[in-house]
């Protein structure tokens, strides 16, 4: 590795800093988070932007005897930006933003195998003035394309260090630390050659800067005038002066501001096929073909690549839906250990249930999906890192843009089939506001784990086991329908949403495909434990919060002794315990053997549950509500089993376990199937057939059932509106979707035996 200067060395003065703040700056798939992450190792802090939901991510590196900070700025193709990534590193590398200083020094990581494109950036950024240097990445790779970069010339093109590393395997990164620890000098760019009318008009812009003595006026007047930035925020920072000459020079330039950015962009790279054209040896024509080349014939045929592609996303579904369910049930047995040694060493009362179905329920709700988000960032960090996300987006998007969407917008859809939360985490992929957060708002409709509990439940109890045409049995076909019920809800509620909310036009494929390379191990492992964590602190204390209020109003007011109801063993579970006669003795019949009285705790236990759940606060909900739910087919007790959903929607079938008092129950409990088979309402009726059975596995592929999905869905968006805005949607097409089975089905007669 080498590191390269400039040939006219600038003199040590005033503008040469010893920094204390880095930036790193590059565009997406140049190796720019691999360096932060070789730099900083585990040292890292990632939160957000204040009023975006962008990433903020800082970390700590060693040079010498002193720590210094990395900031690692979004990914950016220009400082003209179309994505709020792209407008936060303009605004922090302007100092356009309050909340975030501007850095001492900046280093520009350009994969040295996409030369031309990458220097893009590099010079707008060399132009702002800010000492810079030069990362040269990948040169391995430009290397087996045949392609040899003069790092000495390129810097002395440029007027600024240039660094040979390759991140992936920390080669050059010593070199690096070097430049870093050394003072470094303010660039010296190369001059670009606007439009005449362009010229005058930064000019004009320039002279206003320089009267507030901004350095480097020229190149900041070029990024104000080109770089689509909000009038507010450069009248804060520069003043009222320079935001009224950046309008005046806008009109002057006679170019529309929108095209402003193609203006530059032309004599941009007139400017840099000239350097590029000094700086790099050509490869000859037999060695033009590279190994990316020659994949890609393959890799995104439309018929070959589609079938890999497919092979590739099964594989990813069955890690996620499969593989992760191993260190899923060793969570979930480590959360029921850690609840039977509080109930074992803590005394019967309040602050034990608290502890033991609030707390570590709680914990154990968040806990139990992180297998699933490590197994999933694990993919995606993979794909991303050899560059065949990139490939992915490109052969879905014909079919994704049919609903509005982007290309990338499919493996988000594609992970939610195992759990949302990780789904959700997922659209960071996507850089269009507008295509994530339609993304975003479907991705719960996409049938999860979760659901298959209840599922199964309902199948096995009220589908009849019969064969259509004597191949296919009705209830795989019943289950298979479900799943494809989802799809074309959350494909048509992503049409509405392009409509109405996020209207716009259609979002065009505009990506670069970056050479296959090999993935750095370190990167994917800080990948992993960064998302985990993020999802640990963040979701998980929202997550905590609603389970343990969830638990209050399942377990209060707790039934008063002299009201308790008749529970013995004989009896069924009262309908009204609050009008139980008062002072009233359960009726307890002696059993013949220490194996009766086990039974008959038992059904006393469990009848004693049922009726405290009645009793609660959420068992009154589920009695307010019956009146909205009965048209679907429900009774008040299933509007407990809704309620008690809400923390995950596979807790409904334990939740129909203690409210039809047959304590711990799961999908293939033959007691809970009798208990549903058996109720009635108060006229005889039998509460439950085919048709309500149906009616409910209809709301259930709708509704938002999980307030751990909402938790990440605030954490995504910034705020509780759009989680408010997914639940209210989702409860109504449930609704809407139940009432009009069940209505129907009730006027034909069907599913009612």
């Amino acid at each position: 590795m080498s590191v390269a200067s400039p040939s006219n060395p600038v003199v040590a003065d005033a503008h040469i800093v010893a920094p204390r703040t880095i930036a790193l700056a590059g565009n997406p798939n140049a190796g720019k988070t691999t360096l932060f992450n070789a730099l900083t190792g585990m040292r890292q802090k990632v939160g957000n932007y204040p009023g975006v939901t962008v990433e903020k991510k800082e970390g700590r590196c060693r040079l010498g005897e002193s720590e210094i900070t990395i900031l690692d700025l979004p990914g950016t193709y220009s400082l003209s930006p179309k994505s709020p990534d792209e407008e936060i590193a303009r605004d922090v590398l302007l100092g356009l933003r309050a909340d975030t200083a501007i850095p001492d020094a900046v280093v520009v990581v350009v994969d040295a195998s996409n030369l031309e494109r990458n220097l893009y950036l590099a010079t707008q950024v060399l132009e702002l003035g800010l000492p810079t240097i030069i990362a040269l990445n990948m040169t391995d790779v430009a290397a087996s394309n045949n392609k040899r970069v003069d790092a000495a010339q390129l810097s002395k093109e440029l007027g600024a260090p240039v660094v040979e590393i390759i991140a992936v395997r920390g080669e050059g990164l010593e070199q690096l630390r070097d430049a870093l620890a050394r003072e470094i000098p303010r660039p010296q760019p190369p001059t670009i050659e606007l439009p005449p009318q362009v010229e005058k008009a930064r000019a004009h812009l320039a002279a206003r800067l320089a009267e507030i003595n901004v350095a480097d006026a020229n190149g900041i007047a070029l990024r104000l005038l080109c770089g689509n930035a909000k009038y507010a925020g450069i009248q804060a920072y520069f003043g009222d002066a320079v935001a009224r000459a950046l309008t005046e020079a806008q009109a002057m330039s006679g170019v529309a501001a929108e095209r402003l950015g193609a203006s530059e962009a032309g004599a941009r790279y007139a400017m840099l096929g000239a350097i590029v054209q000094r700086a790099v040896a050509r490869p000859d024509e037999k060695s033009a073909r590279t190994f990316s080349d020659r994949a890609d014939a393959i890799l995104t045929h439309k018929v070959w690549g589609l079938a890999i592609f497919a092979l590739i996303t099964l594989l990813v579904f069955q890690a996620i839906f499969s593989w992760a369910s191993y260190p899923m049930d060793w969570i979930d047995l480590g959360v029921k250990a850690v609840g039977a040694f509080f109930a074992r060493v803590l005394p019967d009362g309040p602050l034990a249930d608290l502890l033991i179905h609030g707390v570590v329920a709680g914990v154990g709700a968040v806990l139990v999906f992180l297998p699933q988000i490590i197994v999933l960032f694990f993919f995606i960090g993979l794909l991303e890192d050899t560059g065949y996300m990139a490939r992915a987006a490109f052969l879905m998007d014909r079919l994704m843009a049919r609903v509005g969407l982007h290309g990338r917008a499919f493996i988000p859809l594609l992970s939610s089939f195992a759990c949302a939360i990780p789904g959700i985490m997922a659209t960071r992929t996507i850089s269009n506001r507008r295509d994530r957060m339609t993304t975003i708002l479907i991705a719960p409709l996409m049938t999860c784990s979760a659901r298959l509990p209840v599922y199964t439940l309902m199948i096995a109890t009220f589908i009849p086991n019969i064969y259509l045409g004597g191949i296919l049995s009705l209830p795989a076909t019943v289950m298979f329908s479900l799943y494809v019920m989802g799809v074309l809800a959350a494909m048509g509620a992503a049409l509405v949403f392009k409509k109405t909310l996020f209207k716009g036009p259609p979002p065009p494929l505009m990506l670069e495909l970056p050479p296959y390379k090999i993935p750095s191990p370190r990167n994917l492992f800080t990948t992993m434990w960064e998302r985990a964590s993020m999802f640990l602190k963040r979701a998980g204390t929202v997550i905590l919060a609603i389970s343990i209020v969830l638990w209050f109003l399942l377990s209060y007011p707790k039934i008063p002794i002299n009201n308790a109801p008749d529970i013995s063993p004989a009896a069924g579970m009262h309908r009204d315990p609050k009008g139980a006669k008062a002072g009233a003795e359960p009726i307890i019949e002696q059993p013949a053997d220490e194996k009766e009285q086990s039974d008959a705790d038992k059904i006393r236990e469990d009848r004693l549950a049922a009726a405290q759940l009645d009793y609660s606060f959420g068992g009154r909900i589920g009695h307010v509500i019956e009146p909205l739910i009965s048209p679907l087919g429900f009774n008040w007790k299933i509007g407990i089993g809704l309620i008690g959903a809400m923390s995950a929607r596979e807790v409904f079938v334990a939740t129909m376990g203690t409210v039809y008092s047959v304590g711990e129950a799961d999908e293939t409990s033959l007691s809970l199937k009798d208990a549903l088979r058996n109720d009635k309402w108060p006229d005889g009726r039998p509460v439950w057939n085919t048709l309500v059975a149906v009616s409910l596995l209809v709301y259930f592929v709708f509704a938002m059932q999980c307030i751990s999905t909402l938790a990440v869905v605030r954490r995504e968006t910034g705020g509780w509106k759009w989680p408010i805005f997914m639940q209210v949607y989702m409860t109504a097409l449930a609704w809407i979707a139940s009432f009009a089975i069940y209505q129907i089905g009730s006027h034909f007669g069907w599913g009612l035996k």
